[in-house]
């Protein structure tokens, strides 16, 4: 890897042992994936923070949260004192809710030592954002700058809707970046890697959130780790609409950027998002394929009553927990059943001022940040049967807690959190 006279300072000491070991990792790094050079950015997101028993078990045999930065971030098994991060940092979620540790079923003493892990990421200049979607609360890339996220969801909307550049990094990846403001240079970085390899032409509208999710869920499933490229769309989706559309795809396939005909900022024309490729294969998507992948979704669900909904993967916009609260009003969340809806914090805090938290406690849900189920292996005690808005989740969360899932509208699940039982498809 060629590397310019200042990453070789870093890498050779001048900056401290913790730039060297982050400079020493990314080049590993960077020669694995047969990267040429790094390229500067300027925006990370990643994940600093320890909230596990392991870390906290770890820190306190180890020498303190230096050593936790040190082994789980560098890669480096000598413990070096952590320094101020370099690059415009954000914090992605936990594995729970410190707001609600009794429902995570997390103890005081991992909370407790959270908390100081959260103080000593923020000393180090770190936003503590504690969400899956940073672009909602502040950290919005513009087109063509050079980030280094982790997160799939977040990551395929930055490429694909802002026209921000980054493949899918870790955490040890992006802790590197922090300090070096660097990143291997390759995949979607270059232009080469973000042009159109698929093409899909709609023979069918596809207007809500549920559509939107259900397309690309089927379109992940087909094209796994390629770029496809849709045309047909006829109403400019929004950011919810968006938000689930690449979650949907980056769960069932890798897909960590799309092209939107007439959309997304490098799809002025379909010529324009294939650029010098030529489309591998071209698909169509109608009410069939529809059907099928709604069927293939809700293959796990069986028994209709429903014990949890949890809403909010990903985290949901101020947008949407307005809209469910304005379905809840008036209405009371069923005795055998629980809703949760997760958000970032900052969305949290605007949905408090304008009363939508009011109206959703008032009807026995709860507004919880930072996490969500999936990554907090947290639900309900009793839980056996869930609804969900999300296709993500819907094809995560039965694997992950063997829990049956049933996928539908916002509004079939506040339904089912009303009445405990599912009526959707």
């Amino acid at each position: 890897m060629r590397l310019s006279d200042e990453e070789k300072a870093m890498r050779d000491g001048r900056d401290g042992a913790a730039v060297a070991r982050a400079m020493d990792l990314l080049v590993r790094y960077g020669e694995a994936l047969g990267a040429e050079s790094l390229v500067e950015t300027r925006n990370v997101c990643g994940t600093v923070t320890a909230t596990t028993p392991f870390m906290r078990d770890f820190a306190l045999a180890k020498g303190g949260l230096d050593a936790v930065f040190s082994e789980f971030n560098l890669d480096s098994a000598e413990v070096v004192e952590t320094p101020r991060v370099r690059a415009f940092s954000s914090h992605l979620q936990l594995g729970f809710d410190p707001h609600h540790p009794v429902e995570m079923g997390v103890s005081e003493q991992v909370v407790e030592f959270y908390r100081r892990s959260e103080a000593a990421a923020a000393r180090m200049g770190v936003q503590i954002l504690n969400t899956c979607t940073p672009y909602q609360v502040g950290n919005v890339p513009t087109r063509g700058e050079h980030c280094a996220w982790m997160e799939s969801s977040a990551v395929i909307y930055i490429n694909s809707v802002l026209g921000a550049r980054t493949n899918a990094e870790g955490r040890e990846s992006t802790s590197a970046a922090m300090l070096t403001c660097r990143i291997p240079n390759w995949g979607y970085h270059l232009d080469a890697g973000r042009r159109g390899t698929h093409g899909i032409e709609l023979d069918m509208p596809v207007e809500t959130v549920e559509d939107w999710g259900l397309l690309g869920y089927w379109i992940g499933d087909w094209v796994q780790d390629r770029v496809p490229v849709v045309r047909g769309i006829g109403a400019v989706p929004n950011l919810p609409k968006l938000k689930h559309f690449g979650a949907a795809a980056s769960s069932s396939g890798g897909v960590e950027m799309y092209h939107l005909v007439g959309v997304t900022p490098e799809a002025g024309s379909w010529e324009q998002a294939f650029g010098t490729n030529r489309p591998a294969e071209v698909r169509r998507y109608g009410a069939r394929e529809r059907a099928q992948t709604l069927e293939r979704i809700n293959a796990m669900g069986q028994d209709r009553q429903v014990d949890y909904v949890m809403l909010g993967c990903p985290h949901y916009t101020i947008e949407q927990i307005w809209e469910a609260a304005m379905l809840l009003e008036g209405r009371r969340v069923h005795a055998n059943c629980a809703l949760w809806i997760f958000t970032p914090r900052a969305i949290k805090a605007l949905a408090d001022r304008n009363g939508y938290t009011a109206i959703i406690e008032t009807a026995g849900g709860k507004i919880m940040t930072d996490s969500c189920s999936a990554m907090s292996r947290a639900v309900p005690p009793g839980t056996r049967v869930v609804a969900l808005d999300s296709v993500k989740q819907a094809h995560y969360l039965p694997a992950i807690l063997g829990v049956q899932a049933w996928f539908g509208t916002t509004a079939q699940c506040i339904d089912a959190a009303c009445t405990g039982h599912w009526s959707g498809a």
